[in-house]
């Protein structure tokens, strides 16, 4: 008897059950292998869809295929429970052994949540979502099932060697942890096997389904390449005519130090390079030093906003001179809505397909988002969690870490660990502000003496190019009052950049100066605009800059992150100090000219009752400010000193103190204590005992499902939808075609750059007002071209009248 594990769309070849779980185990062992954990990605493999070795998902599958347009019922059978119930029946009753257990209960939480998320092995109701999956759900010829497996797939004296090679894994990755960190310890390890799985299901799948075969990439010939292109234009830099300029001087030195630096073991080191000292190509050339020298399987750079992303990644694609194998991977176009795909599993269909073509981060180098990052750990859904393993053997250059989401610190530094001490990746922190993330209770352990530029100090005096002008302290303005200003600073001026703290304020701002000043070019960016429209404007932006044109750009807080652009003069509303340090850096980037002015504004319009962060740090900015304006010679006698730096942090993050650990109001808990707690300090284990006057019959009690839940990197949980710019017209246009998956997944990568944000509000409104248009069985959102404005992007109003303030 054979059992069919997929069937393929274009000839209805058949891949038997067996076939497909000795492929899918082989793709987890390579997955785990690189981090020790190869029998355990191995052993979910290969049980994975045991629960297809039955009568009942075979008639299910044929009929499928009999009757397109009308299908079984979804969900009719659950092919994902038997490999964990297999595993608790042969390790998790009668008498014991604590090794074996945690692997099933390890590997059997990841079979049973192949197709939606992982399980809670106590919930918030107080019981346990994996218990009455493995334990008290009845299967239908399960006795039959797993009689096939031992005869079929695996020999069971070989089954339990197999186990067993598992054990010694989970005692070697708990070995060196004290008690307090078990639980955290077994989160992590859970999630990475199940990441494993993940993509080595969805690989197998799509492989079969496309009949090919993926080449692998010699990544250590790649890097060879790139590191001699990268050298090679280097190089060049010495000949240019600006070469012996002071600060290309400085910038060859930090460049050099990041070269030598590569030699070091892997760690956490930060590069602290001033704004406009290089930082892209000098993190680069670390990267690829140190891949080569230490064997890392890609290089990855994170970044807060998808701004930086175009940029640098256009940058290194033209000094690696290649396209294919550089990633960017700005949002997901395709809507996660965490449903179980269980009996999508199978035949392939629009969600299928769509599942299929999501990306896993294979590629050598990556650029993509904090957002991302952190959804890769702790979003909900497979599609992100499918990409986490790919972090292992990594160089991981985080641009801008003073980004991290104040909630979200801590689940940061906890997983950066993780990535340092289990998963053989080296992590650089980049940016000339560094955060105090050493300085919280779940801390980031640094490497002592991890910080690459030499004589930092004096790197920071060499490269002042600007003076921060203090115009807060003074009265507060309003948008006329600013746009004055601006009208006044123009006449002086060739170029200003202002940046405020909302949407509406700039777009107000933009609006009131094209009325006064229509006889020179001015610009609007925020994140409503898609990745497309806002690289055409920097594009005008930087082409009148280099003429030395008159012009003014309004922005919110995108552009003073990685933009390389250089004004005259620059206007900042008051916020963090890190964010004033930013945007000082696009005024006289390159040292051009002689000092020039950034002035910092109060803006008294800007309602930031949503944007408590920015509050918080506009106030301890002030008091700097204040410090300052009463002794010049405070905070090392600037605002962008160090020391100034280092003040305002520890500030912030005491300010945050209840809020580092990331707390879920509705639960009236904090994220670490459901993902990490050690079990006899679990609320949800204390009031389980309480209930039933017995302690939960499990080794793990952490709540992932509902931890995930309740996960958002920003606070409402945005969708991305597709925008009518440009070529963004003919991707909606093309929505319909019928793709493979292969071409989907060249299509969705290409959509990327033609995508904005909704918060849930705003899908709500659009929806209302008729302003969106669905694909893929409500998939993939588009905007309809009146919900597109050319010079904002997002209309919200869809040309109706909503009265919807967008912060």
């Amino acid at each position: 008897m054979e059992y069919i594990a997929h069937i393929r769309q274009s000839d209805q070849e058949i891949q038997t059950v067996k076939e497909h779980l000795l492929e899918v185990k082989n793709l987890a062992e390579q997955h785990g292998d690189k981090v020790g954990m190869k029998h355990l990605a191995g052993l979910a493999g290969m049980l994975h869809d045991l629960g297809k070795c039955g009568n009942e998902f075979k008639e299910y599958i044929l009929e499928a295929v009999r009757n397109p347009d009308n299908p079984p019922k979804r969900g009719s059978v659950d092919h994902s429970t038997a490999g964990g119930k297999l595993l608790y029946n042969f390790f998790h009753t009668g008498k014991i052994n604590p090794n074996r257990a945690i692997v099933a209960e390890v590997v059997g939480n990841a079979i049973i949540s192949h197709h939606s998320y992982l399980q809670d092995f106590i919930t918030p109701e107080l019981n346990s979502k994996y218990l009455i999956r493995v334990s008290e759900k009845e299967l239908i010829d399960f006795d039959t099932t797993v009689s096939y497996f031992f005869e079929n797939v695996i020999e069971k004296d070989l089954f339990y060697k197999y186990v067993d090679k598992a054990c010694e894994e989970i005692v070697s990755l708990l070995g060196h942890i004290n008690r307090e960190d078990i639980s955290k310890q077994l989160m992590f390890i859970t999630k990475f096997v199940f990441s494993a799985l993940i993509d080595a299901d969805r690989t197998n799948t799509r492989q079969f389904e496309e009949d090919s075969i993926e080449e692998r990439v010699n990544y250590e010939e790649l890097f060879q390449v790139y590191y001699s292109r990268l050298t090679a234009k280097i190089k060049s830099f010495e000949n240019h005519p600006s070469a012996e300029h002071p600060i290309n001087k400085l910038r060859s030195q930090m460049s050099n130090q990041c070269d030598n630096f590569a030699e070091n073991p892997s760690g956490v080191y930060t590069l602290s390079i001033p704004t406009g000292g290089g930082k892209t190509l000098a993190s680069l050339r670390y990267a690829l030093r140190h891949s080569l020298l230490h064997n890392k399987k890609r290089i990855i750079y994170v970044v807060p906003y998808t701004t930086i992303i175009e940029q640098n990644a256009e940058e290194v694609r033209k000094i690696l001179q290649d396209d294919e194998n550089i990633l960017e991977h700005h949002s997901n176009v395709i809507e996660d809505t965490h449903d179980d795909d269980e009996n999508e599993d199978g035949i392939m269909s629009t969600q299928q397909k769509l599942k299929l073509a999501k990306d896993n981060w294979h590629s050598p180098i990556i650029f993509t988002t904090m957002v991302q990052f952190l959804d890769t750990f702790y979003g909900k859904g497979t599609r992100s969690i499918r990409r986490m393993h790919n972090l292992s053997d990594a160089v991981i250059v985080f641009d801008e870490v003073q980004k991290v989401p104040i909630k979200c610190v801590s689940l940061f530094n906890q997983a950066i660990n993780f990535l340092k001490d289990n998963c053989h990746s080296s992590i650089l922190l980049c940016t000339a502000t560094q955060p105090a993330l050493d300085f919280v209770e779940h801390k980031l352990e640094m490497d002592p003496d991890g910080e690459i530029i030499n004589h930092l100090e004096r790197v920071m005096k060499a490269f002042k190019r600007v003076e921060i002008v203090d115009k807060a302290s003074n009265q507060p303005m309003d948008t006329s009052t600013l746009a004055e200003f601006v009208n006044d600073k123009i006449e002086e001026l060739n170029s200003i950049l202002v940046i405020l703290n909302t949407k509406k304020t700039v777009r107000a701002l933009y609006q009131y100066l094209t009325e006064m000043r229509n006889n020179i070019p001015i610009y609007h960016l925020s994140t409503t605009m898609c990745a497309a429209h806002r690289n055409a404007i920097l594009s005008e932006v930087r082409e009148h800059l280099k003429q030395g044109n008159k012009i003014i750009c309004i922005s919110t807080q995108l552009i003073e992150a990685g933009v390389d652009v250089s004004f005259d003069c620059v206007i900042r509303s008051l916020a963090g100090l890190d964010s004033i340090a930013q945007a000082a850096g696009r005024c006289n980037r390159h040292g051009e000219k002689d000092i020039q002015q950034v002035y910092v504004i109060d803006h008294k319009q800007e309602n930031l009752t949503r944007l408590r962060e920015i509050a918080i740090g506009k106030q301890i900015s002030k008091r700097i400010l204040v410090d300052l304006s009463k002794d010049e010679t405070s905070h090392g006698g600037s605002v962008l000193s160090n020391q100034a730096m280092e003040r305002y942090f520890k500030e912030f993050y005491t300010d945050f103190t209840q809020d580092l650990n990331y707390f879920i109001p509705e639960l009236k808990k904090e994220m670490t204590e459901l993902l990490m707690a050690p079990k006899h300090k679990s609320s949800f284990v204390k009031d389980y005992y309480s209930k039933y006057k017995k302690w939960p019959p499990i080794f793990i009690t952490n709540s992932y499902y509902t931890a995930a839940e309740h996960f958002q990197v920003i606070e409402d949980r945005t969708t991305s939808v597709l925008v009518p710019y440009g070529e963004g017209k003919e991707i909606i246009a093309e929505l319909n075609g019928n793709y493979r998956t292969e071409e989907l997944s060249t299509f969705l990568k290409k959509a990327q750059h033609y995508t904005v944000n909704l918060y849930p509000f705003e899908k709500d409104y659009l929806n209302r007002s008729n302003g969106l248009v669905s694909y893929f069985d409500g998939k993939i959102l588009a905007l309809k071209e009146s919900a597109y404005d050319k010079t904002f992007g997002l209309d919200v109003e869809n040309e109706s009248s909503s009265g919807i303030e967008l912060f």
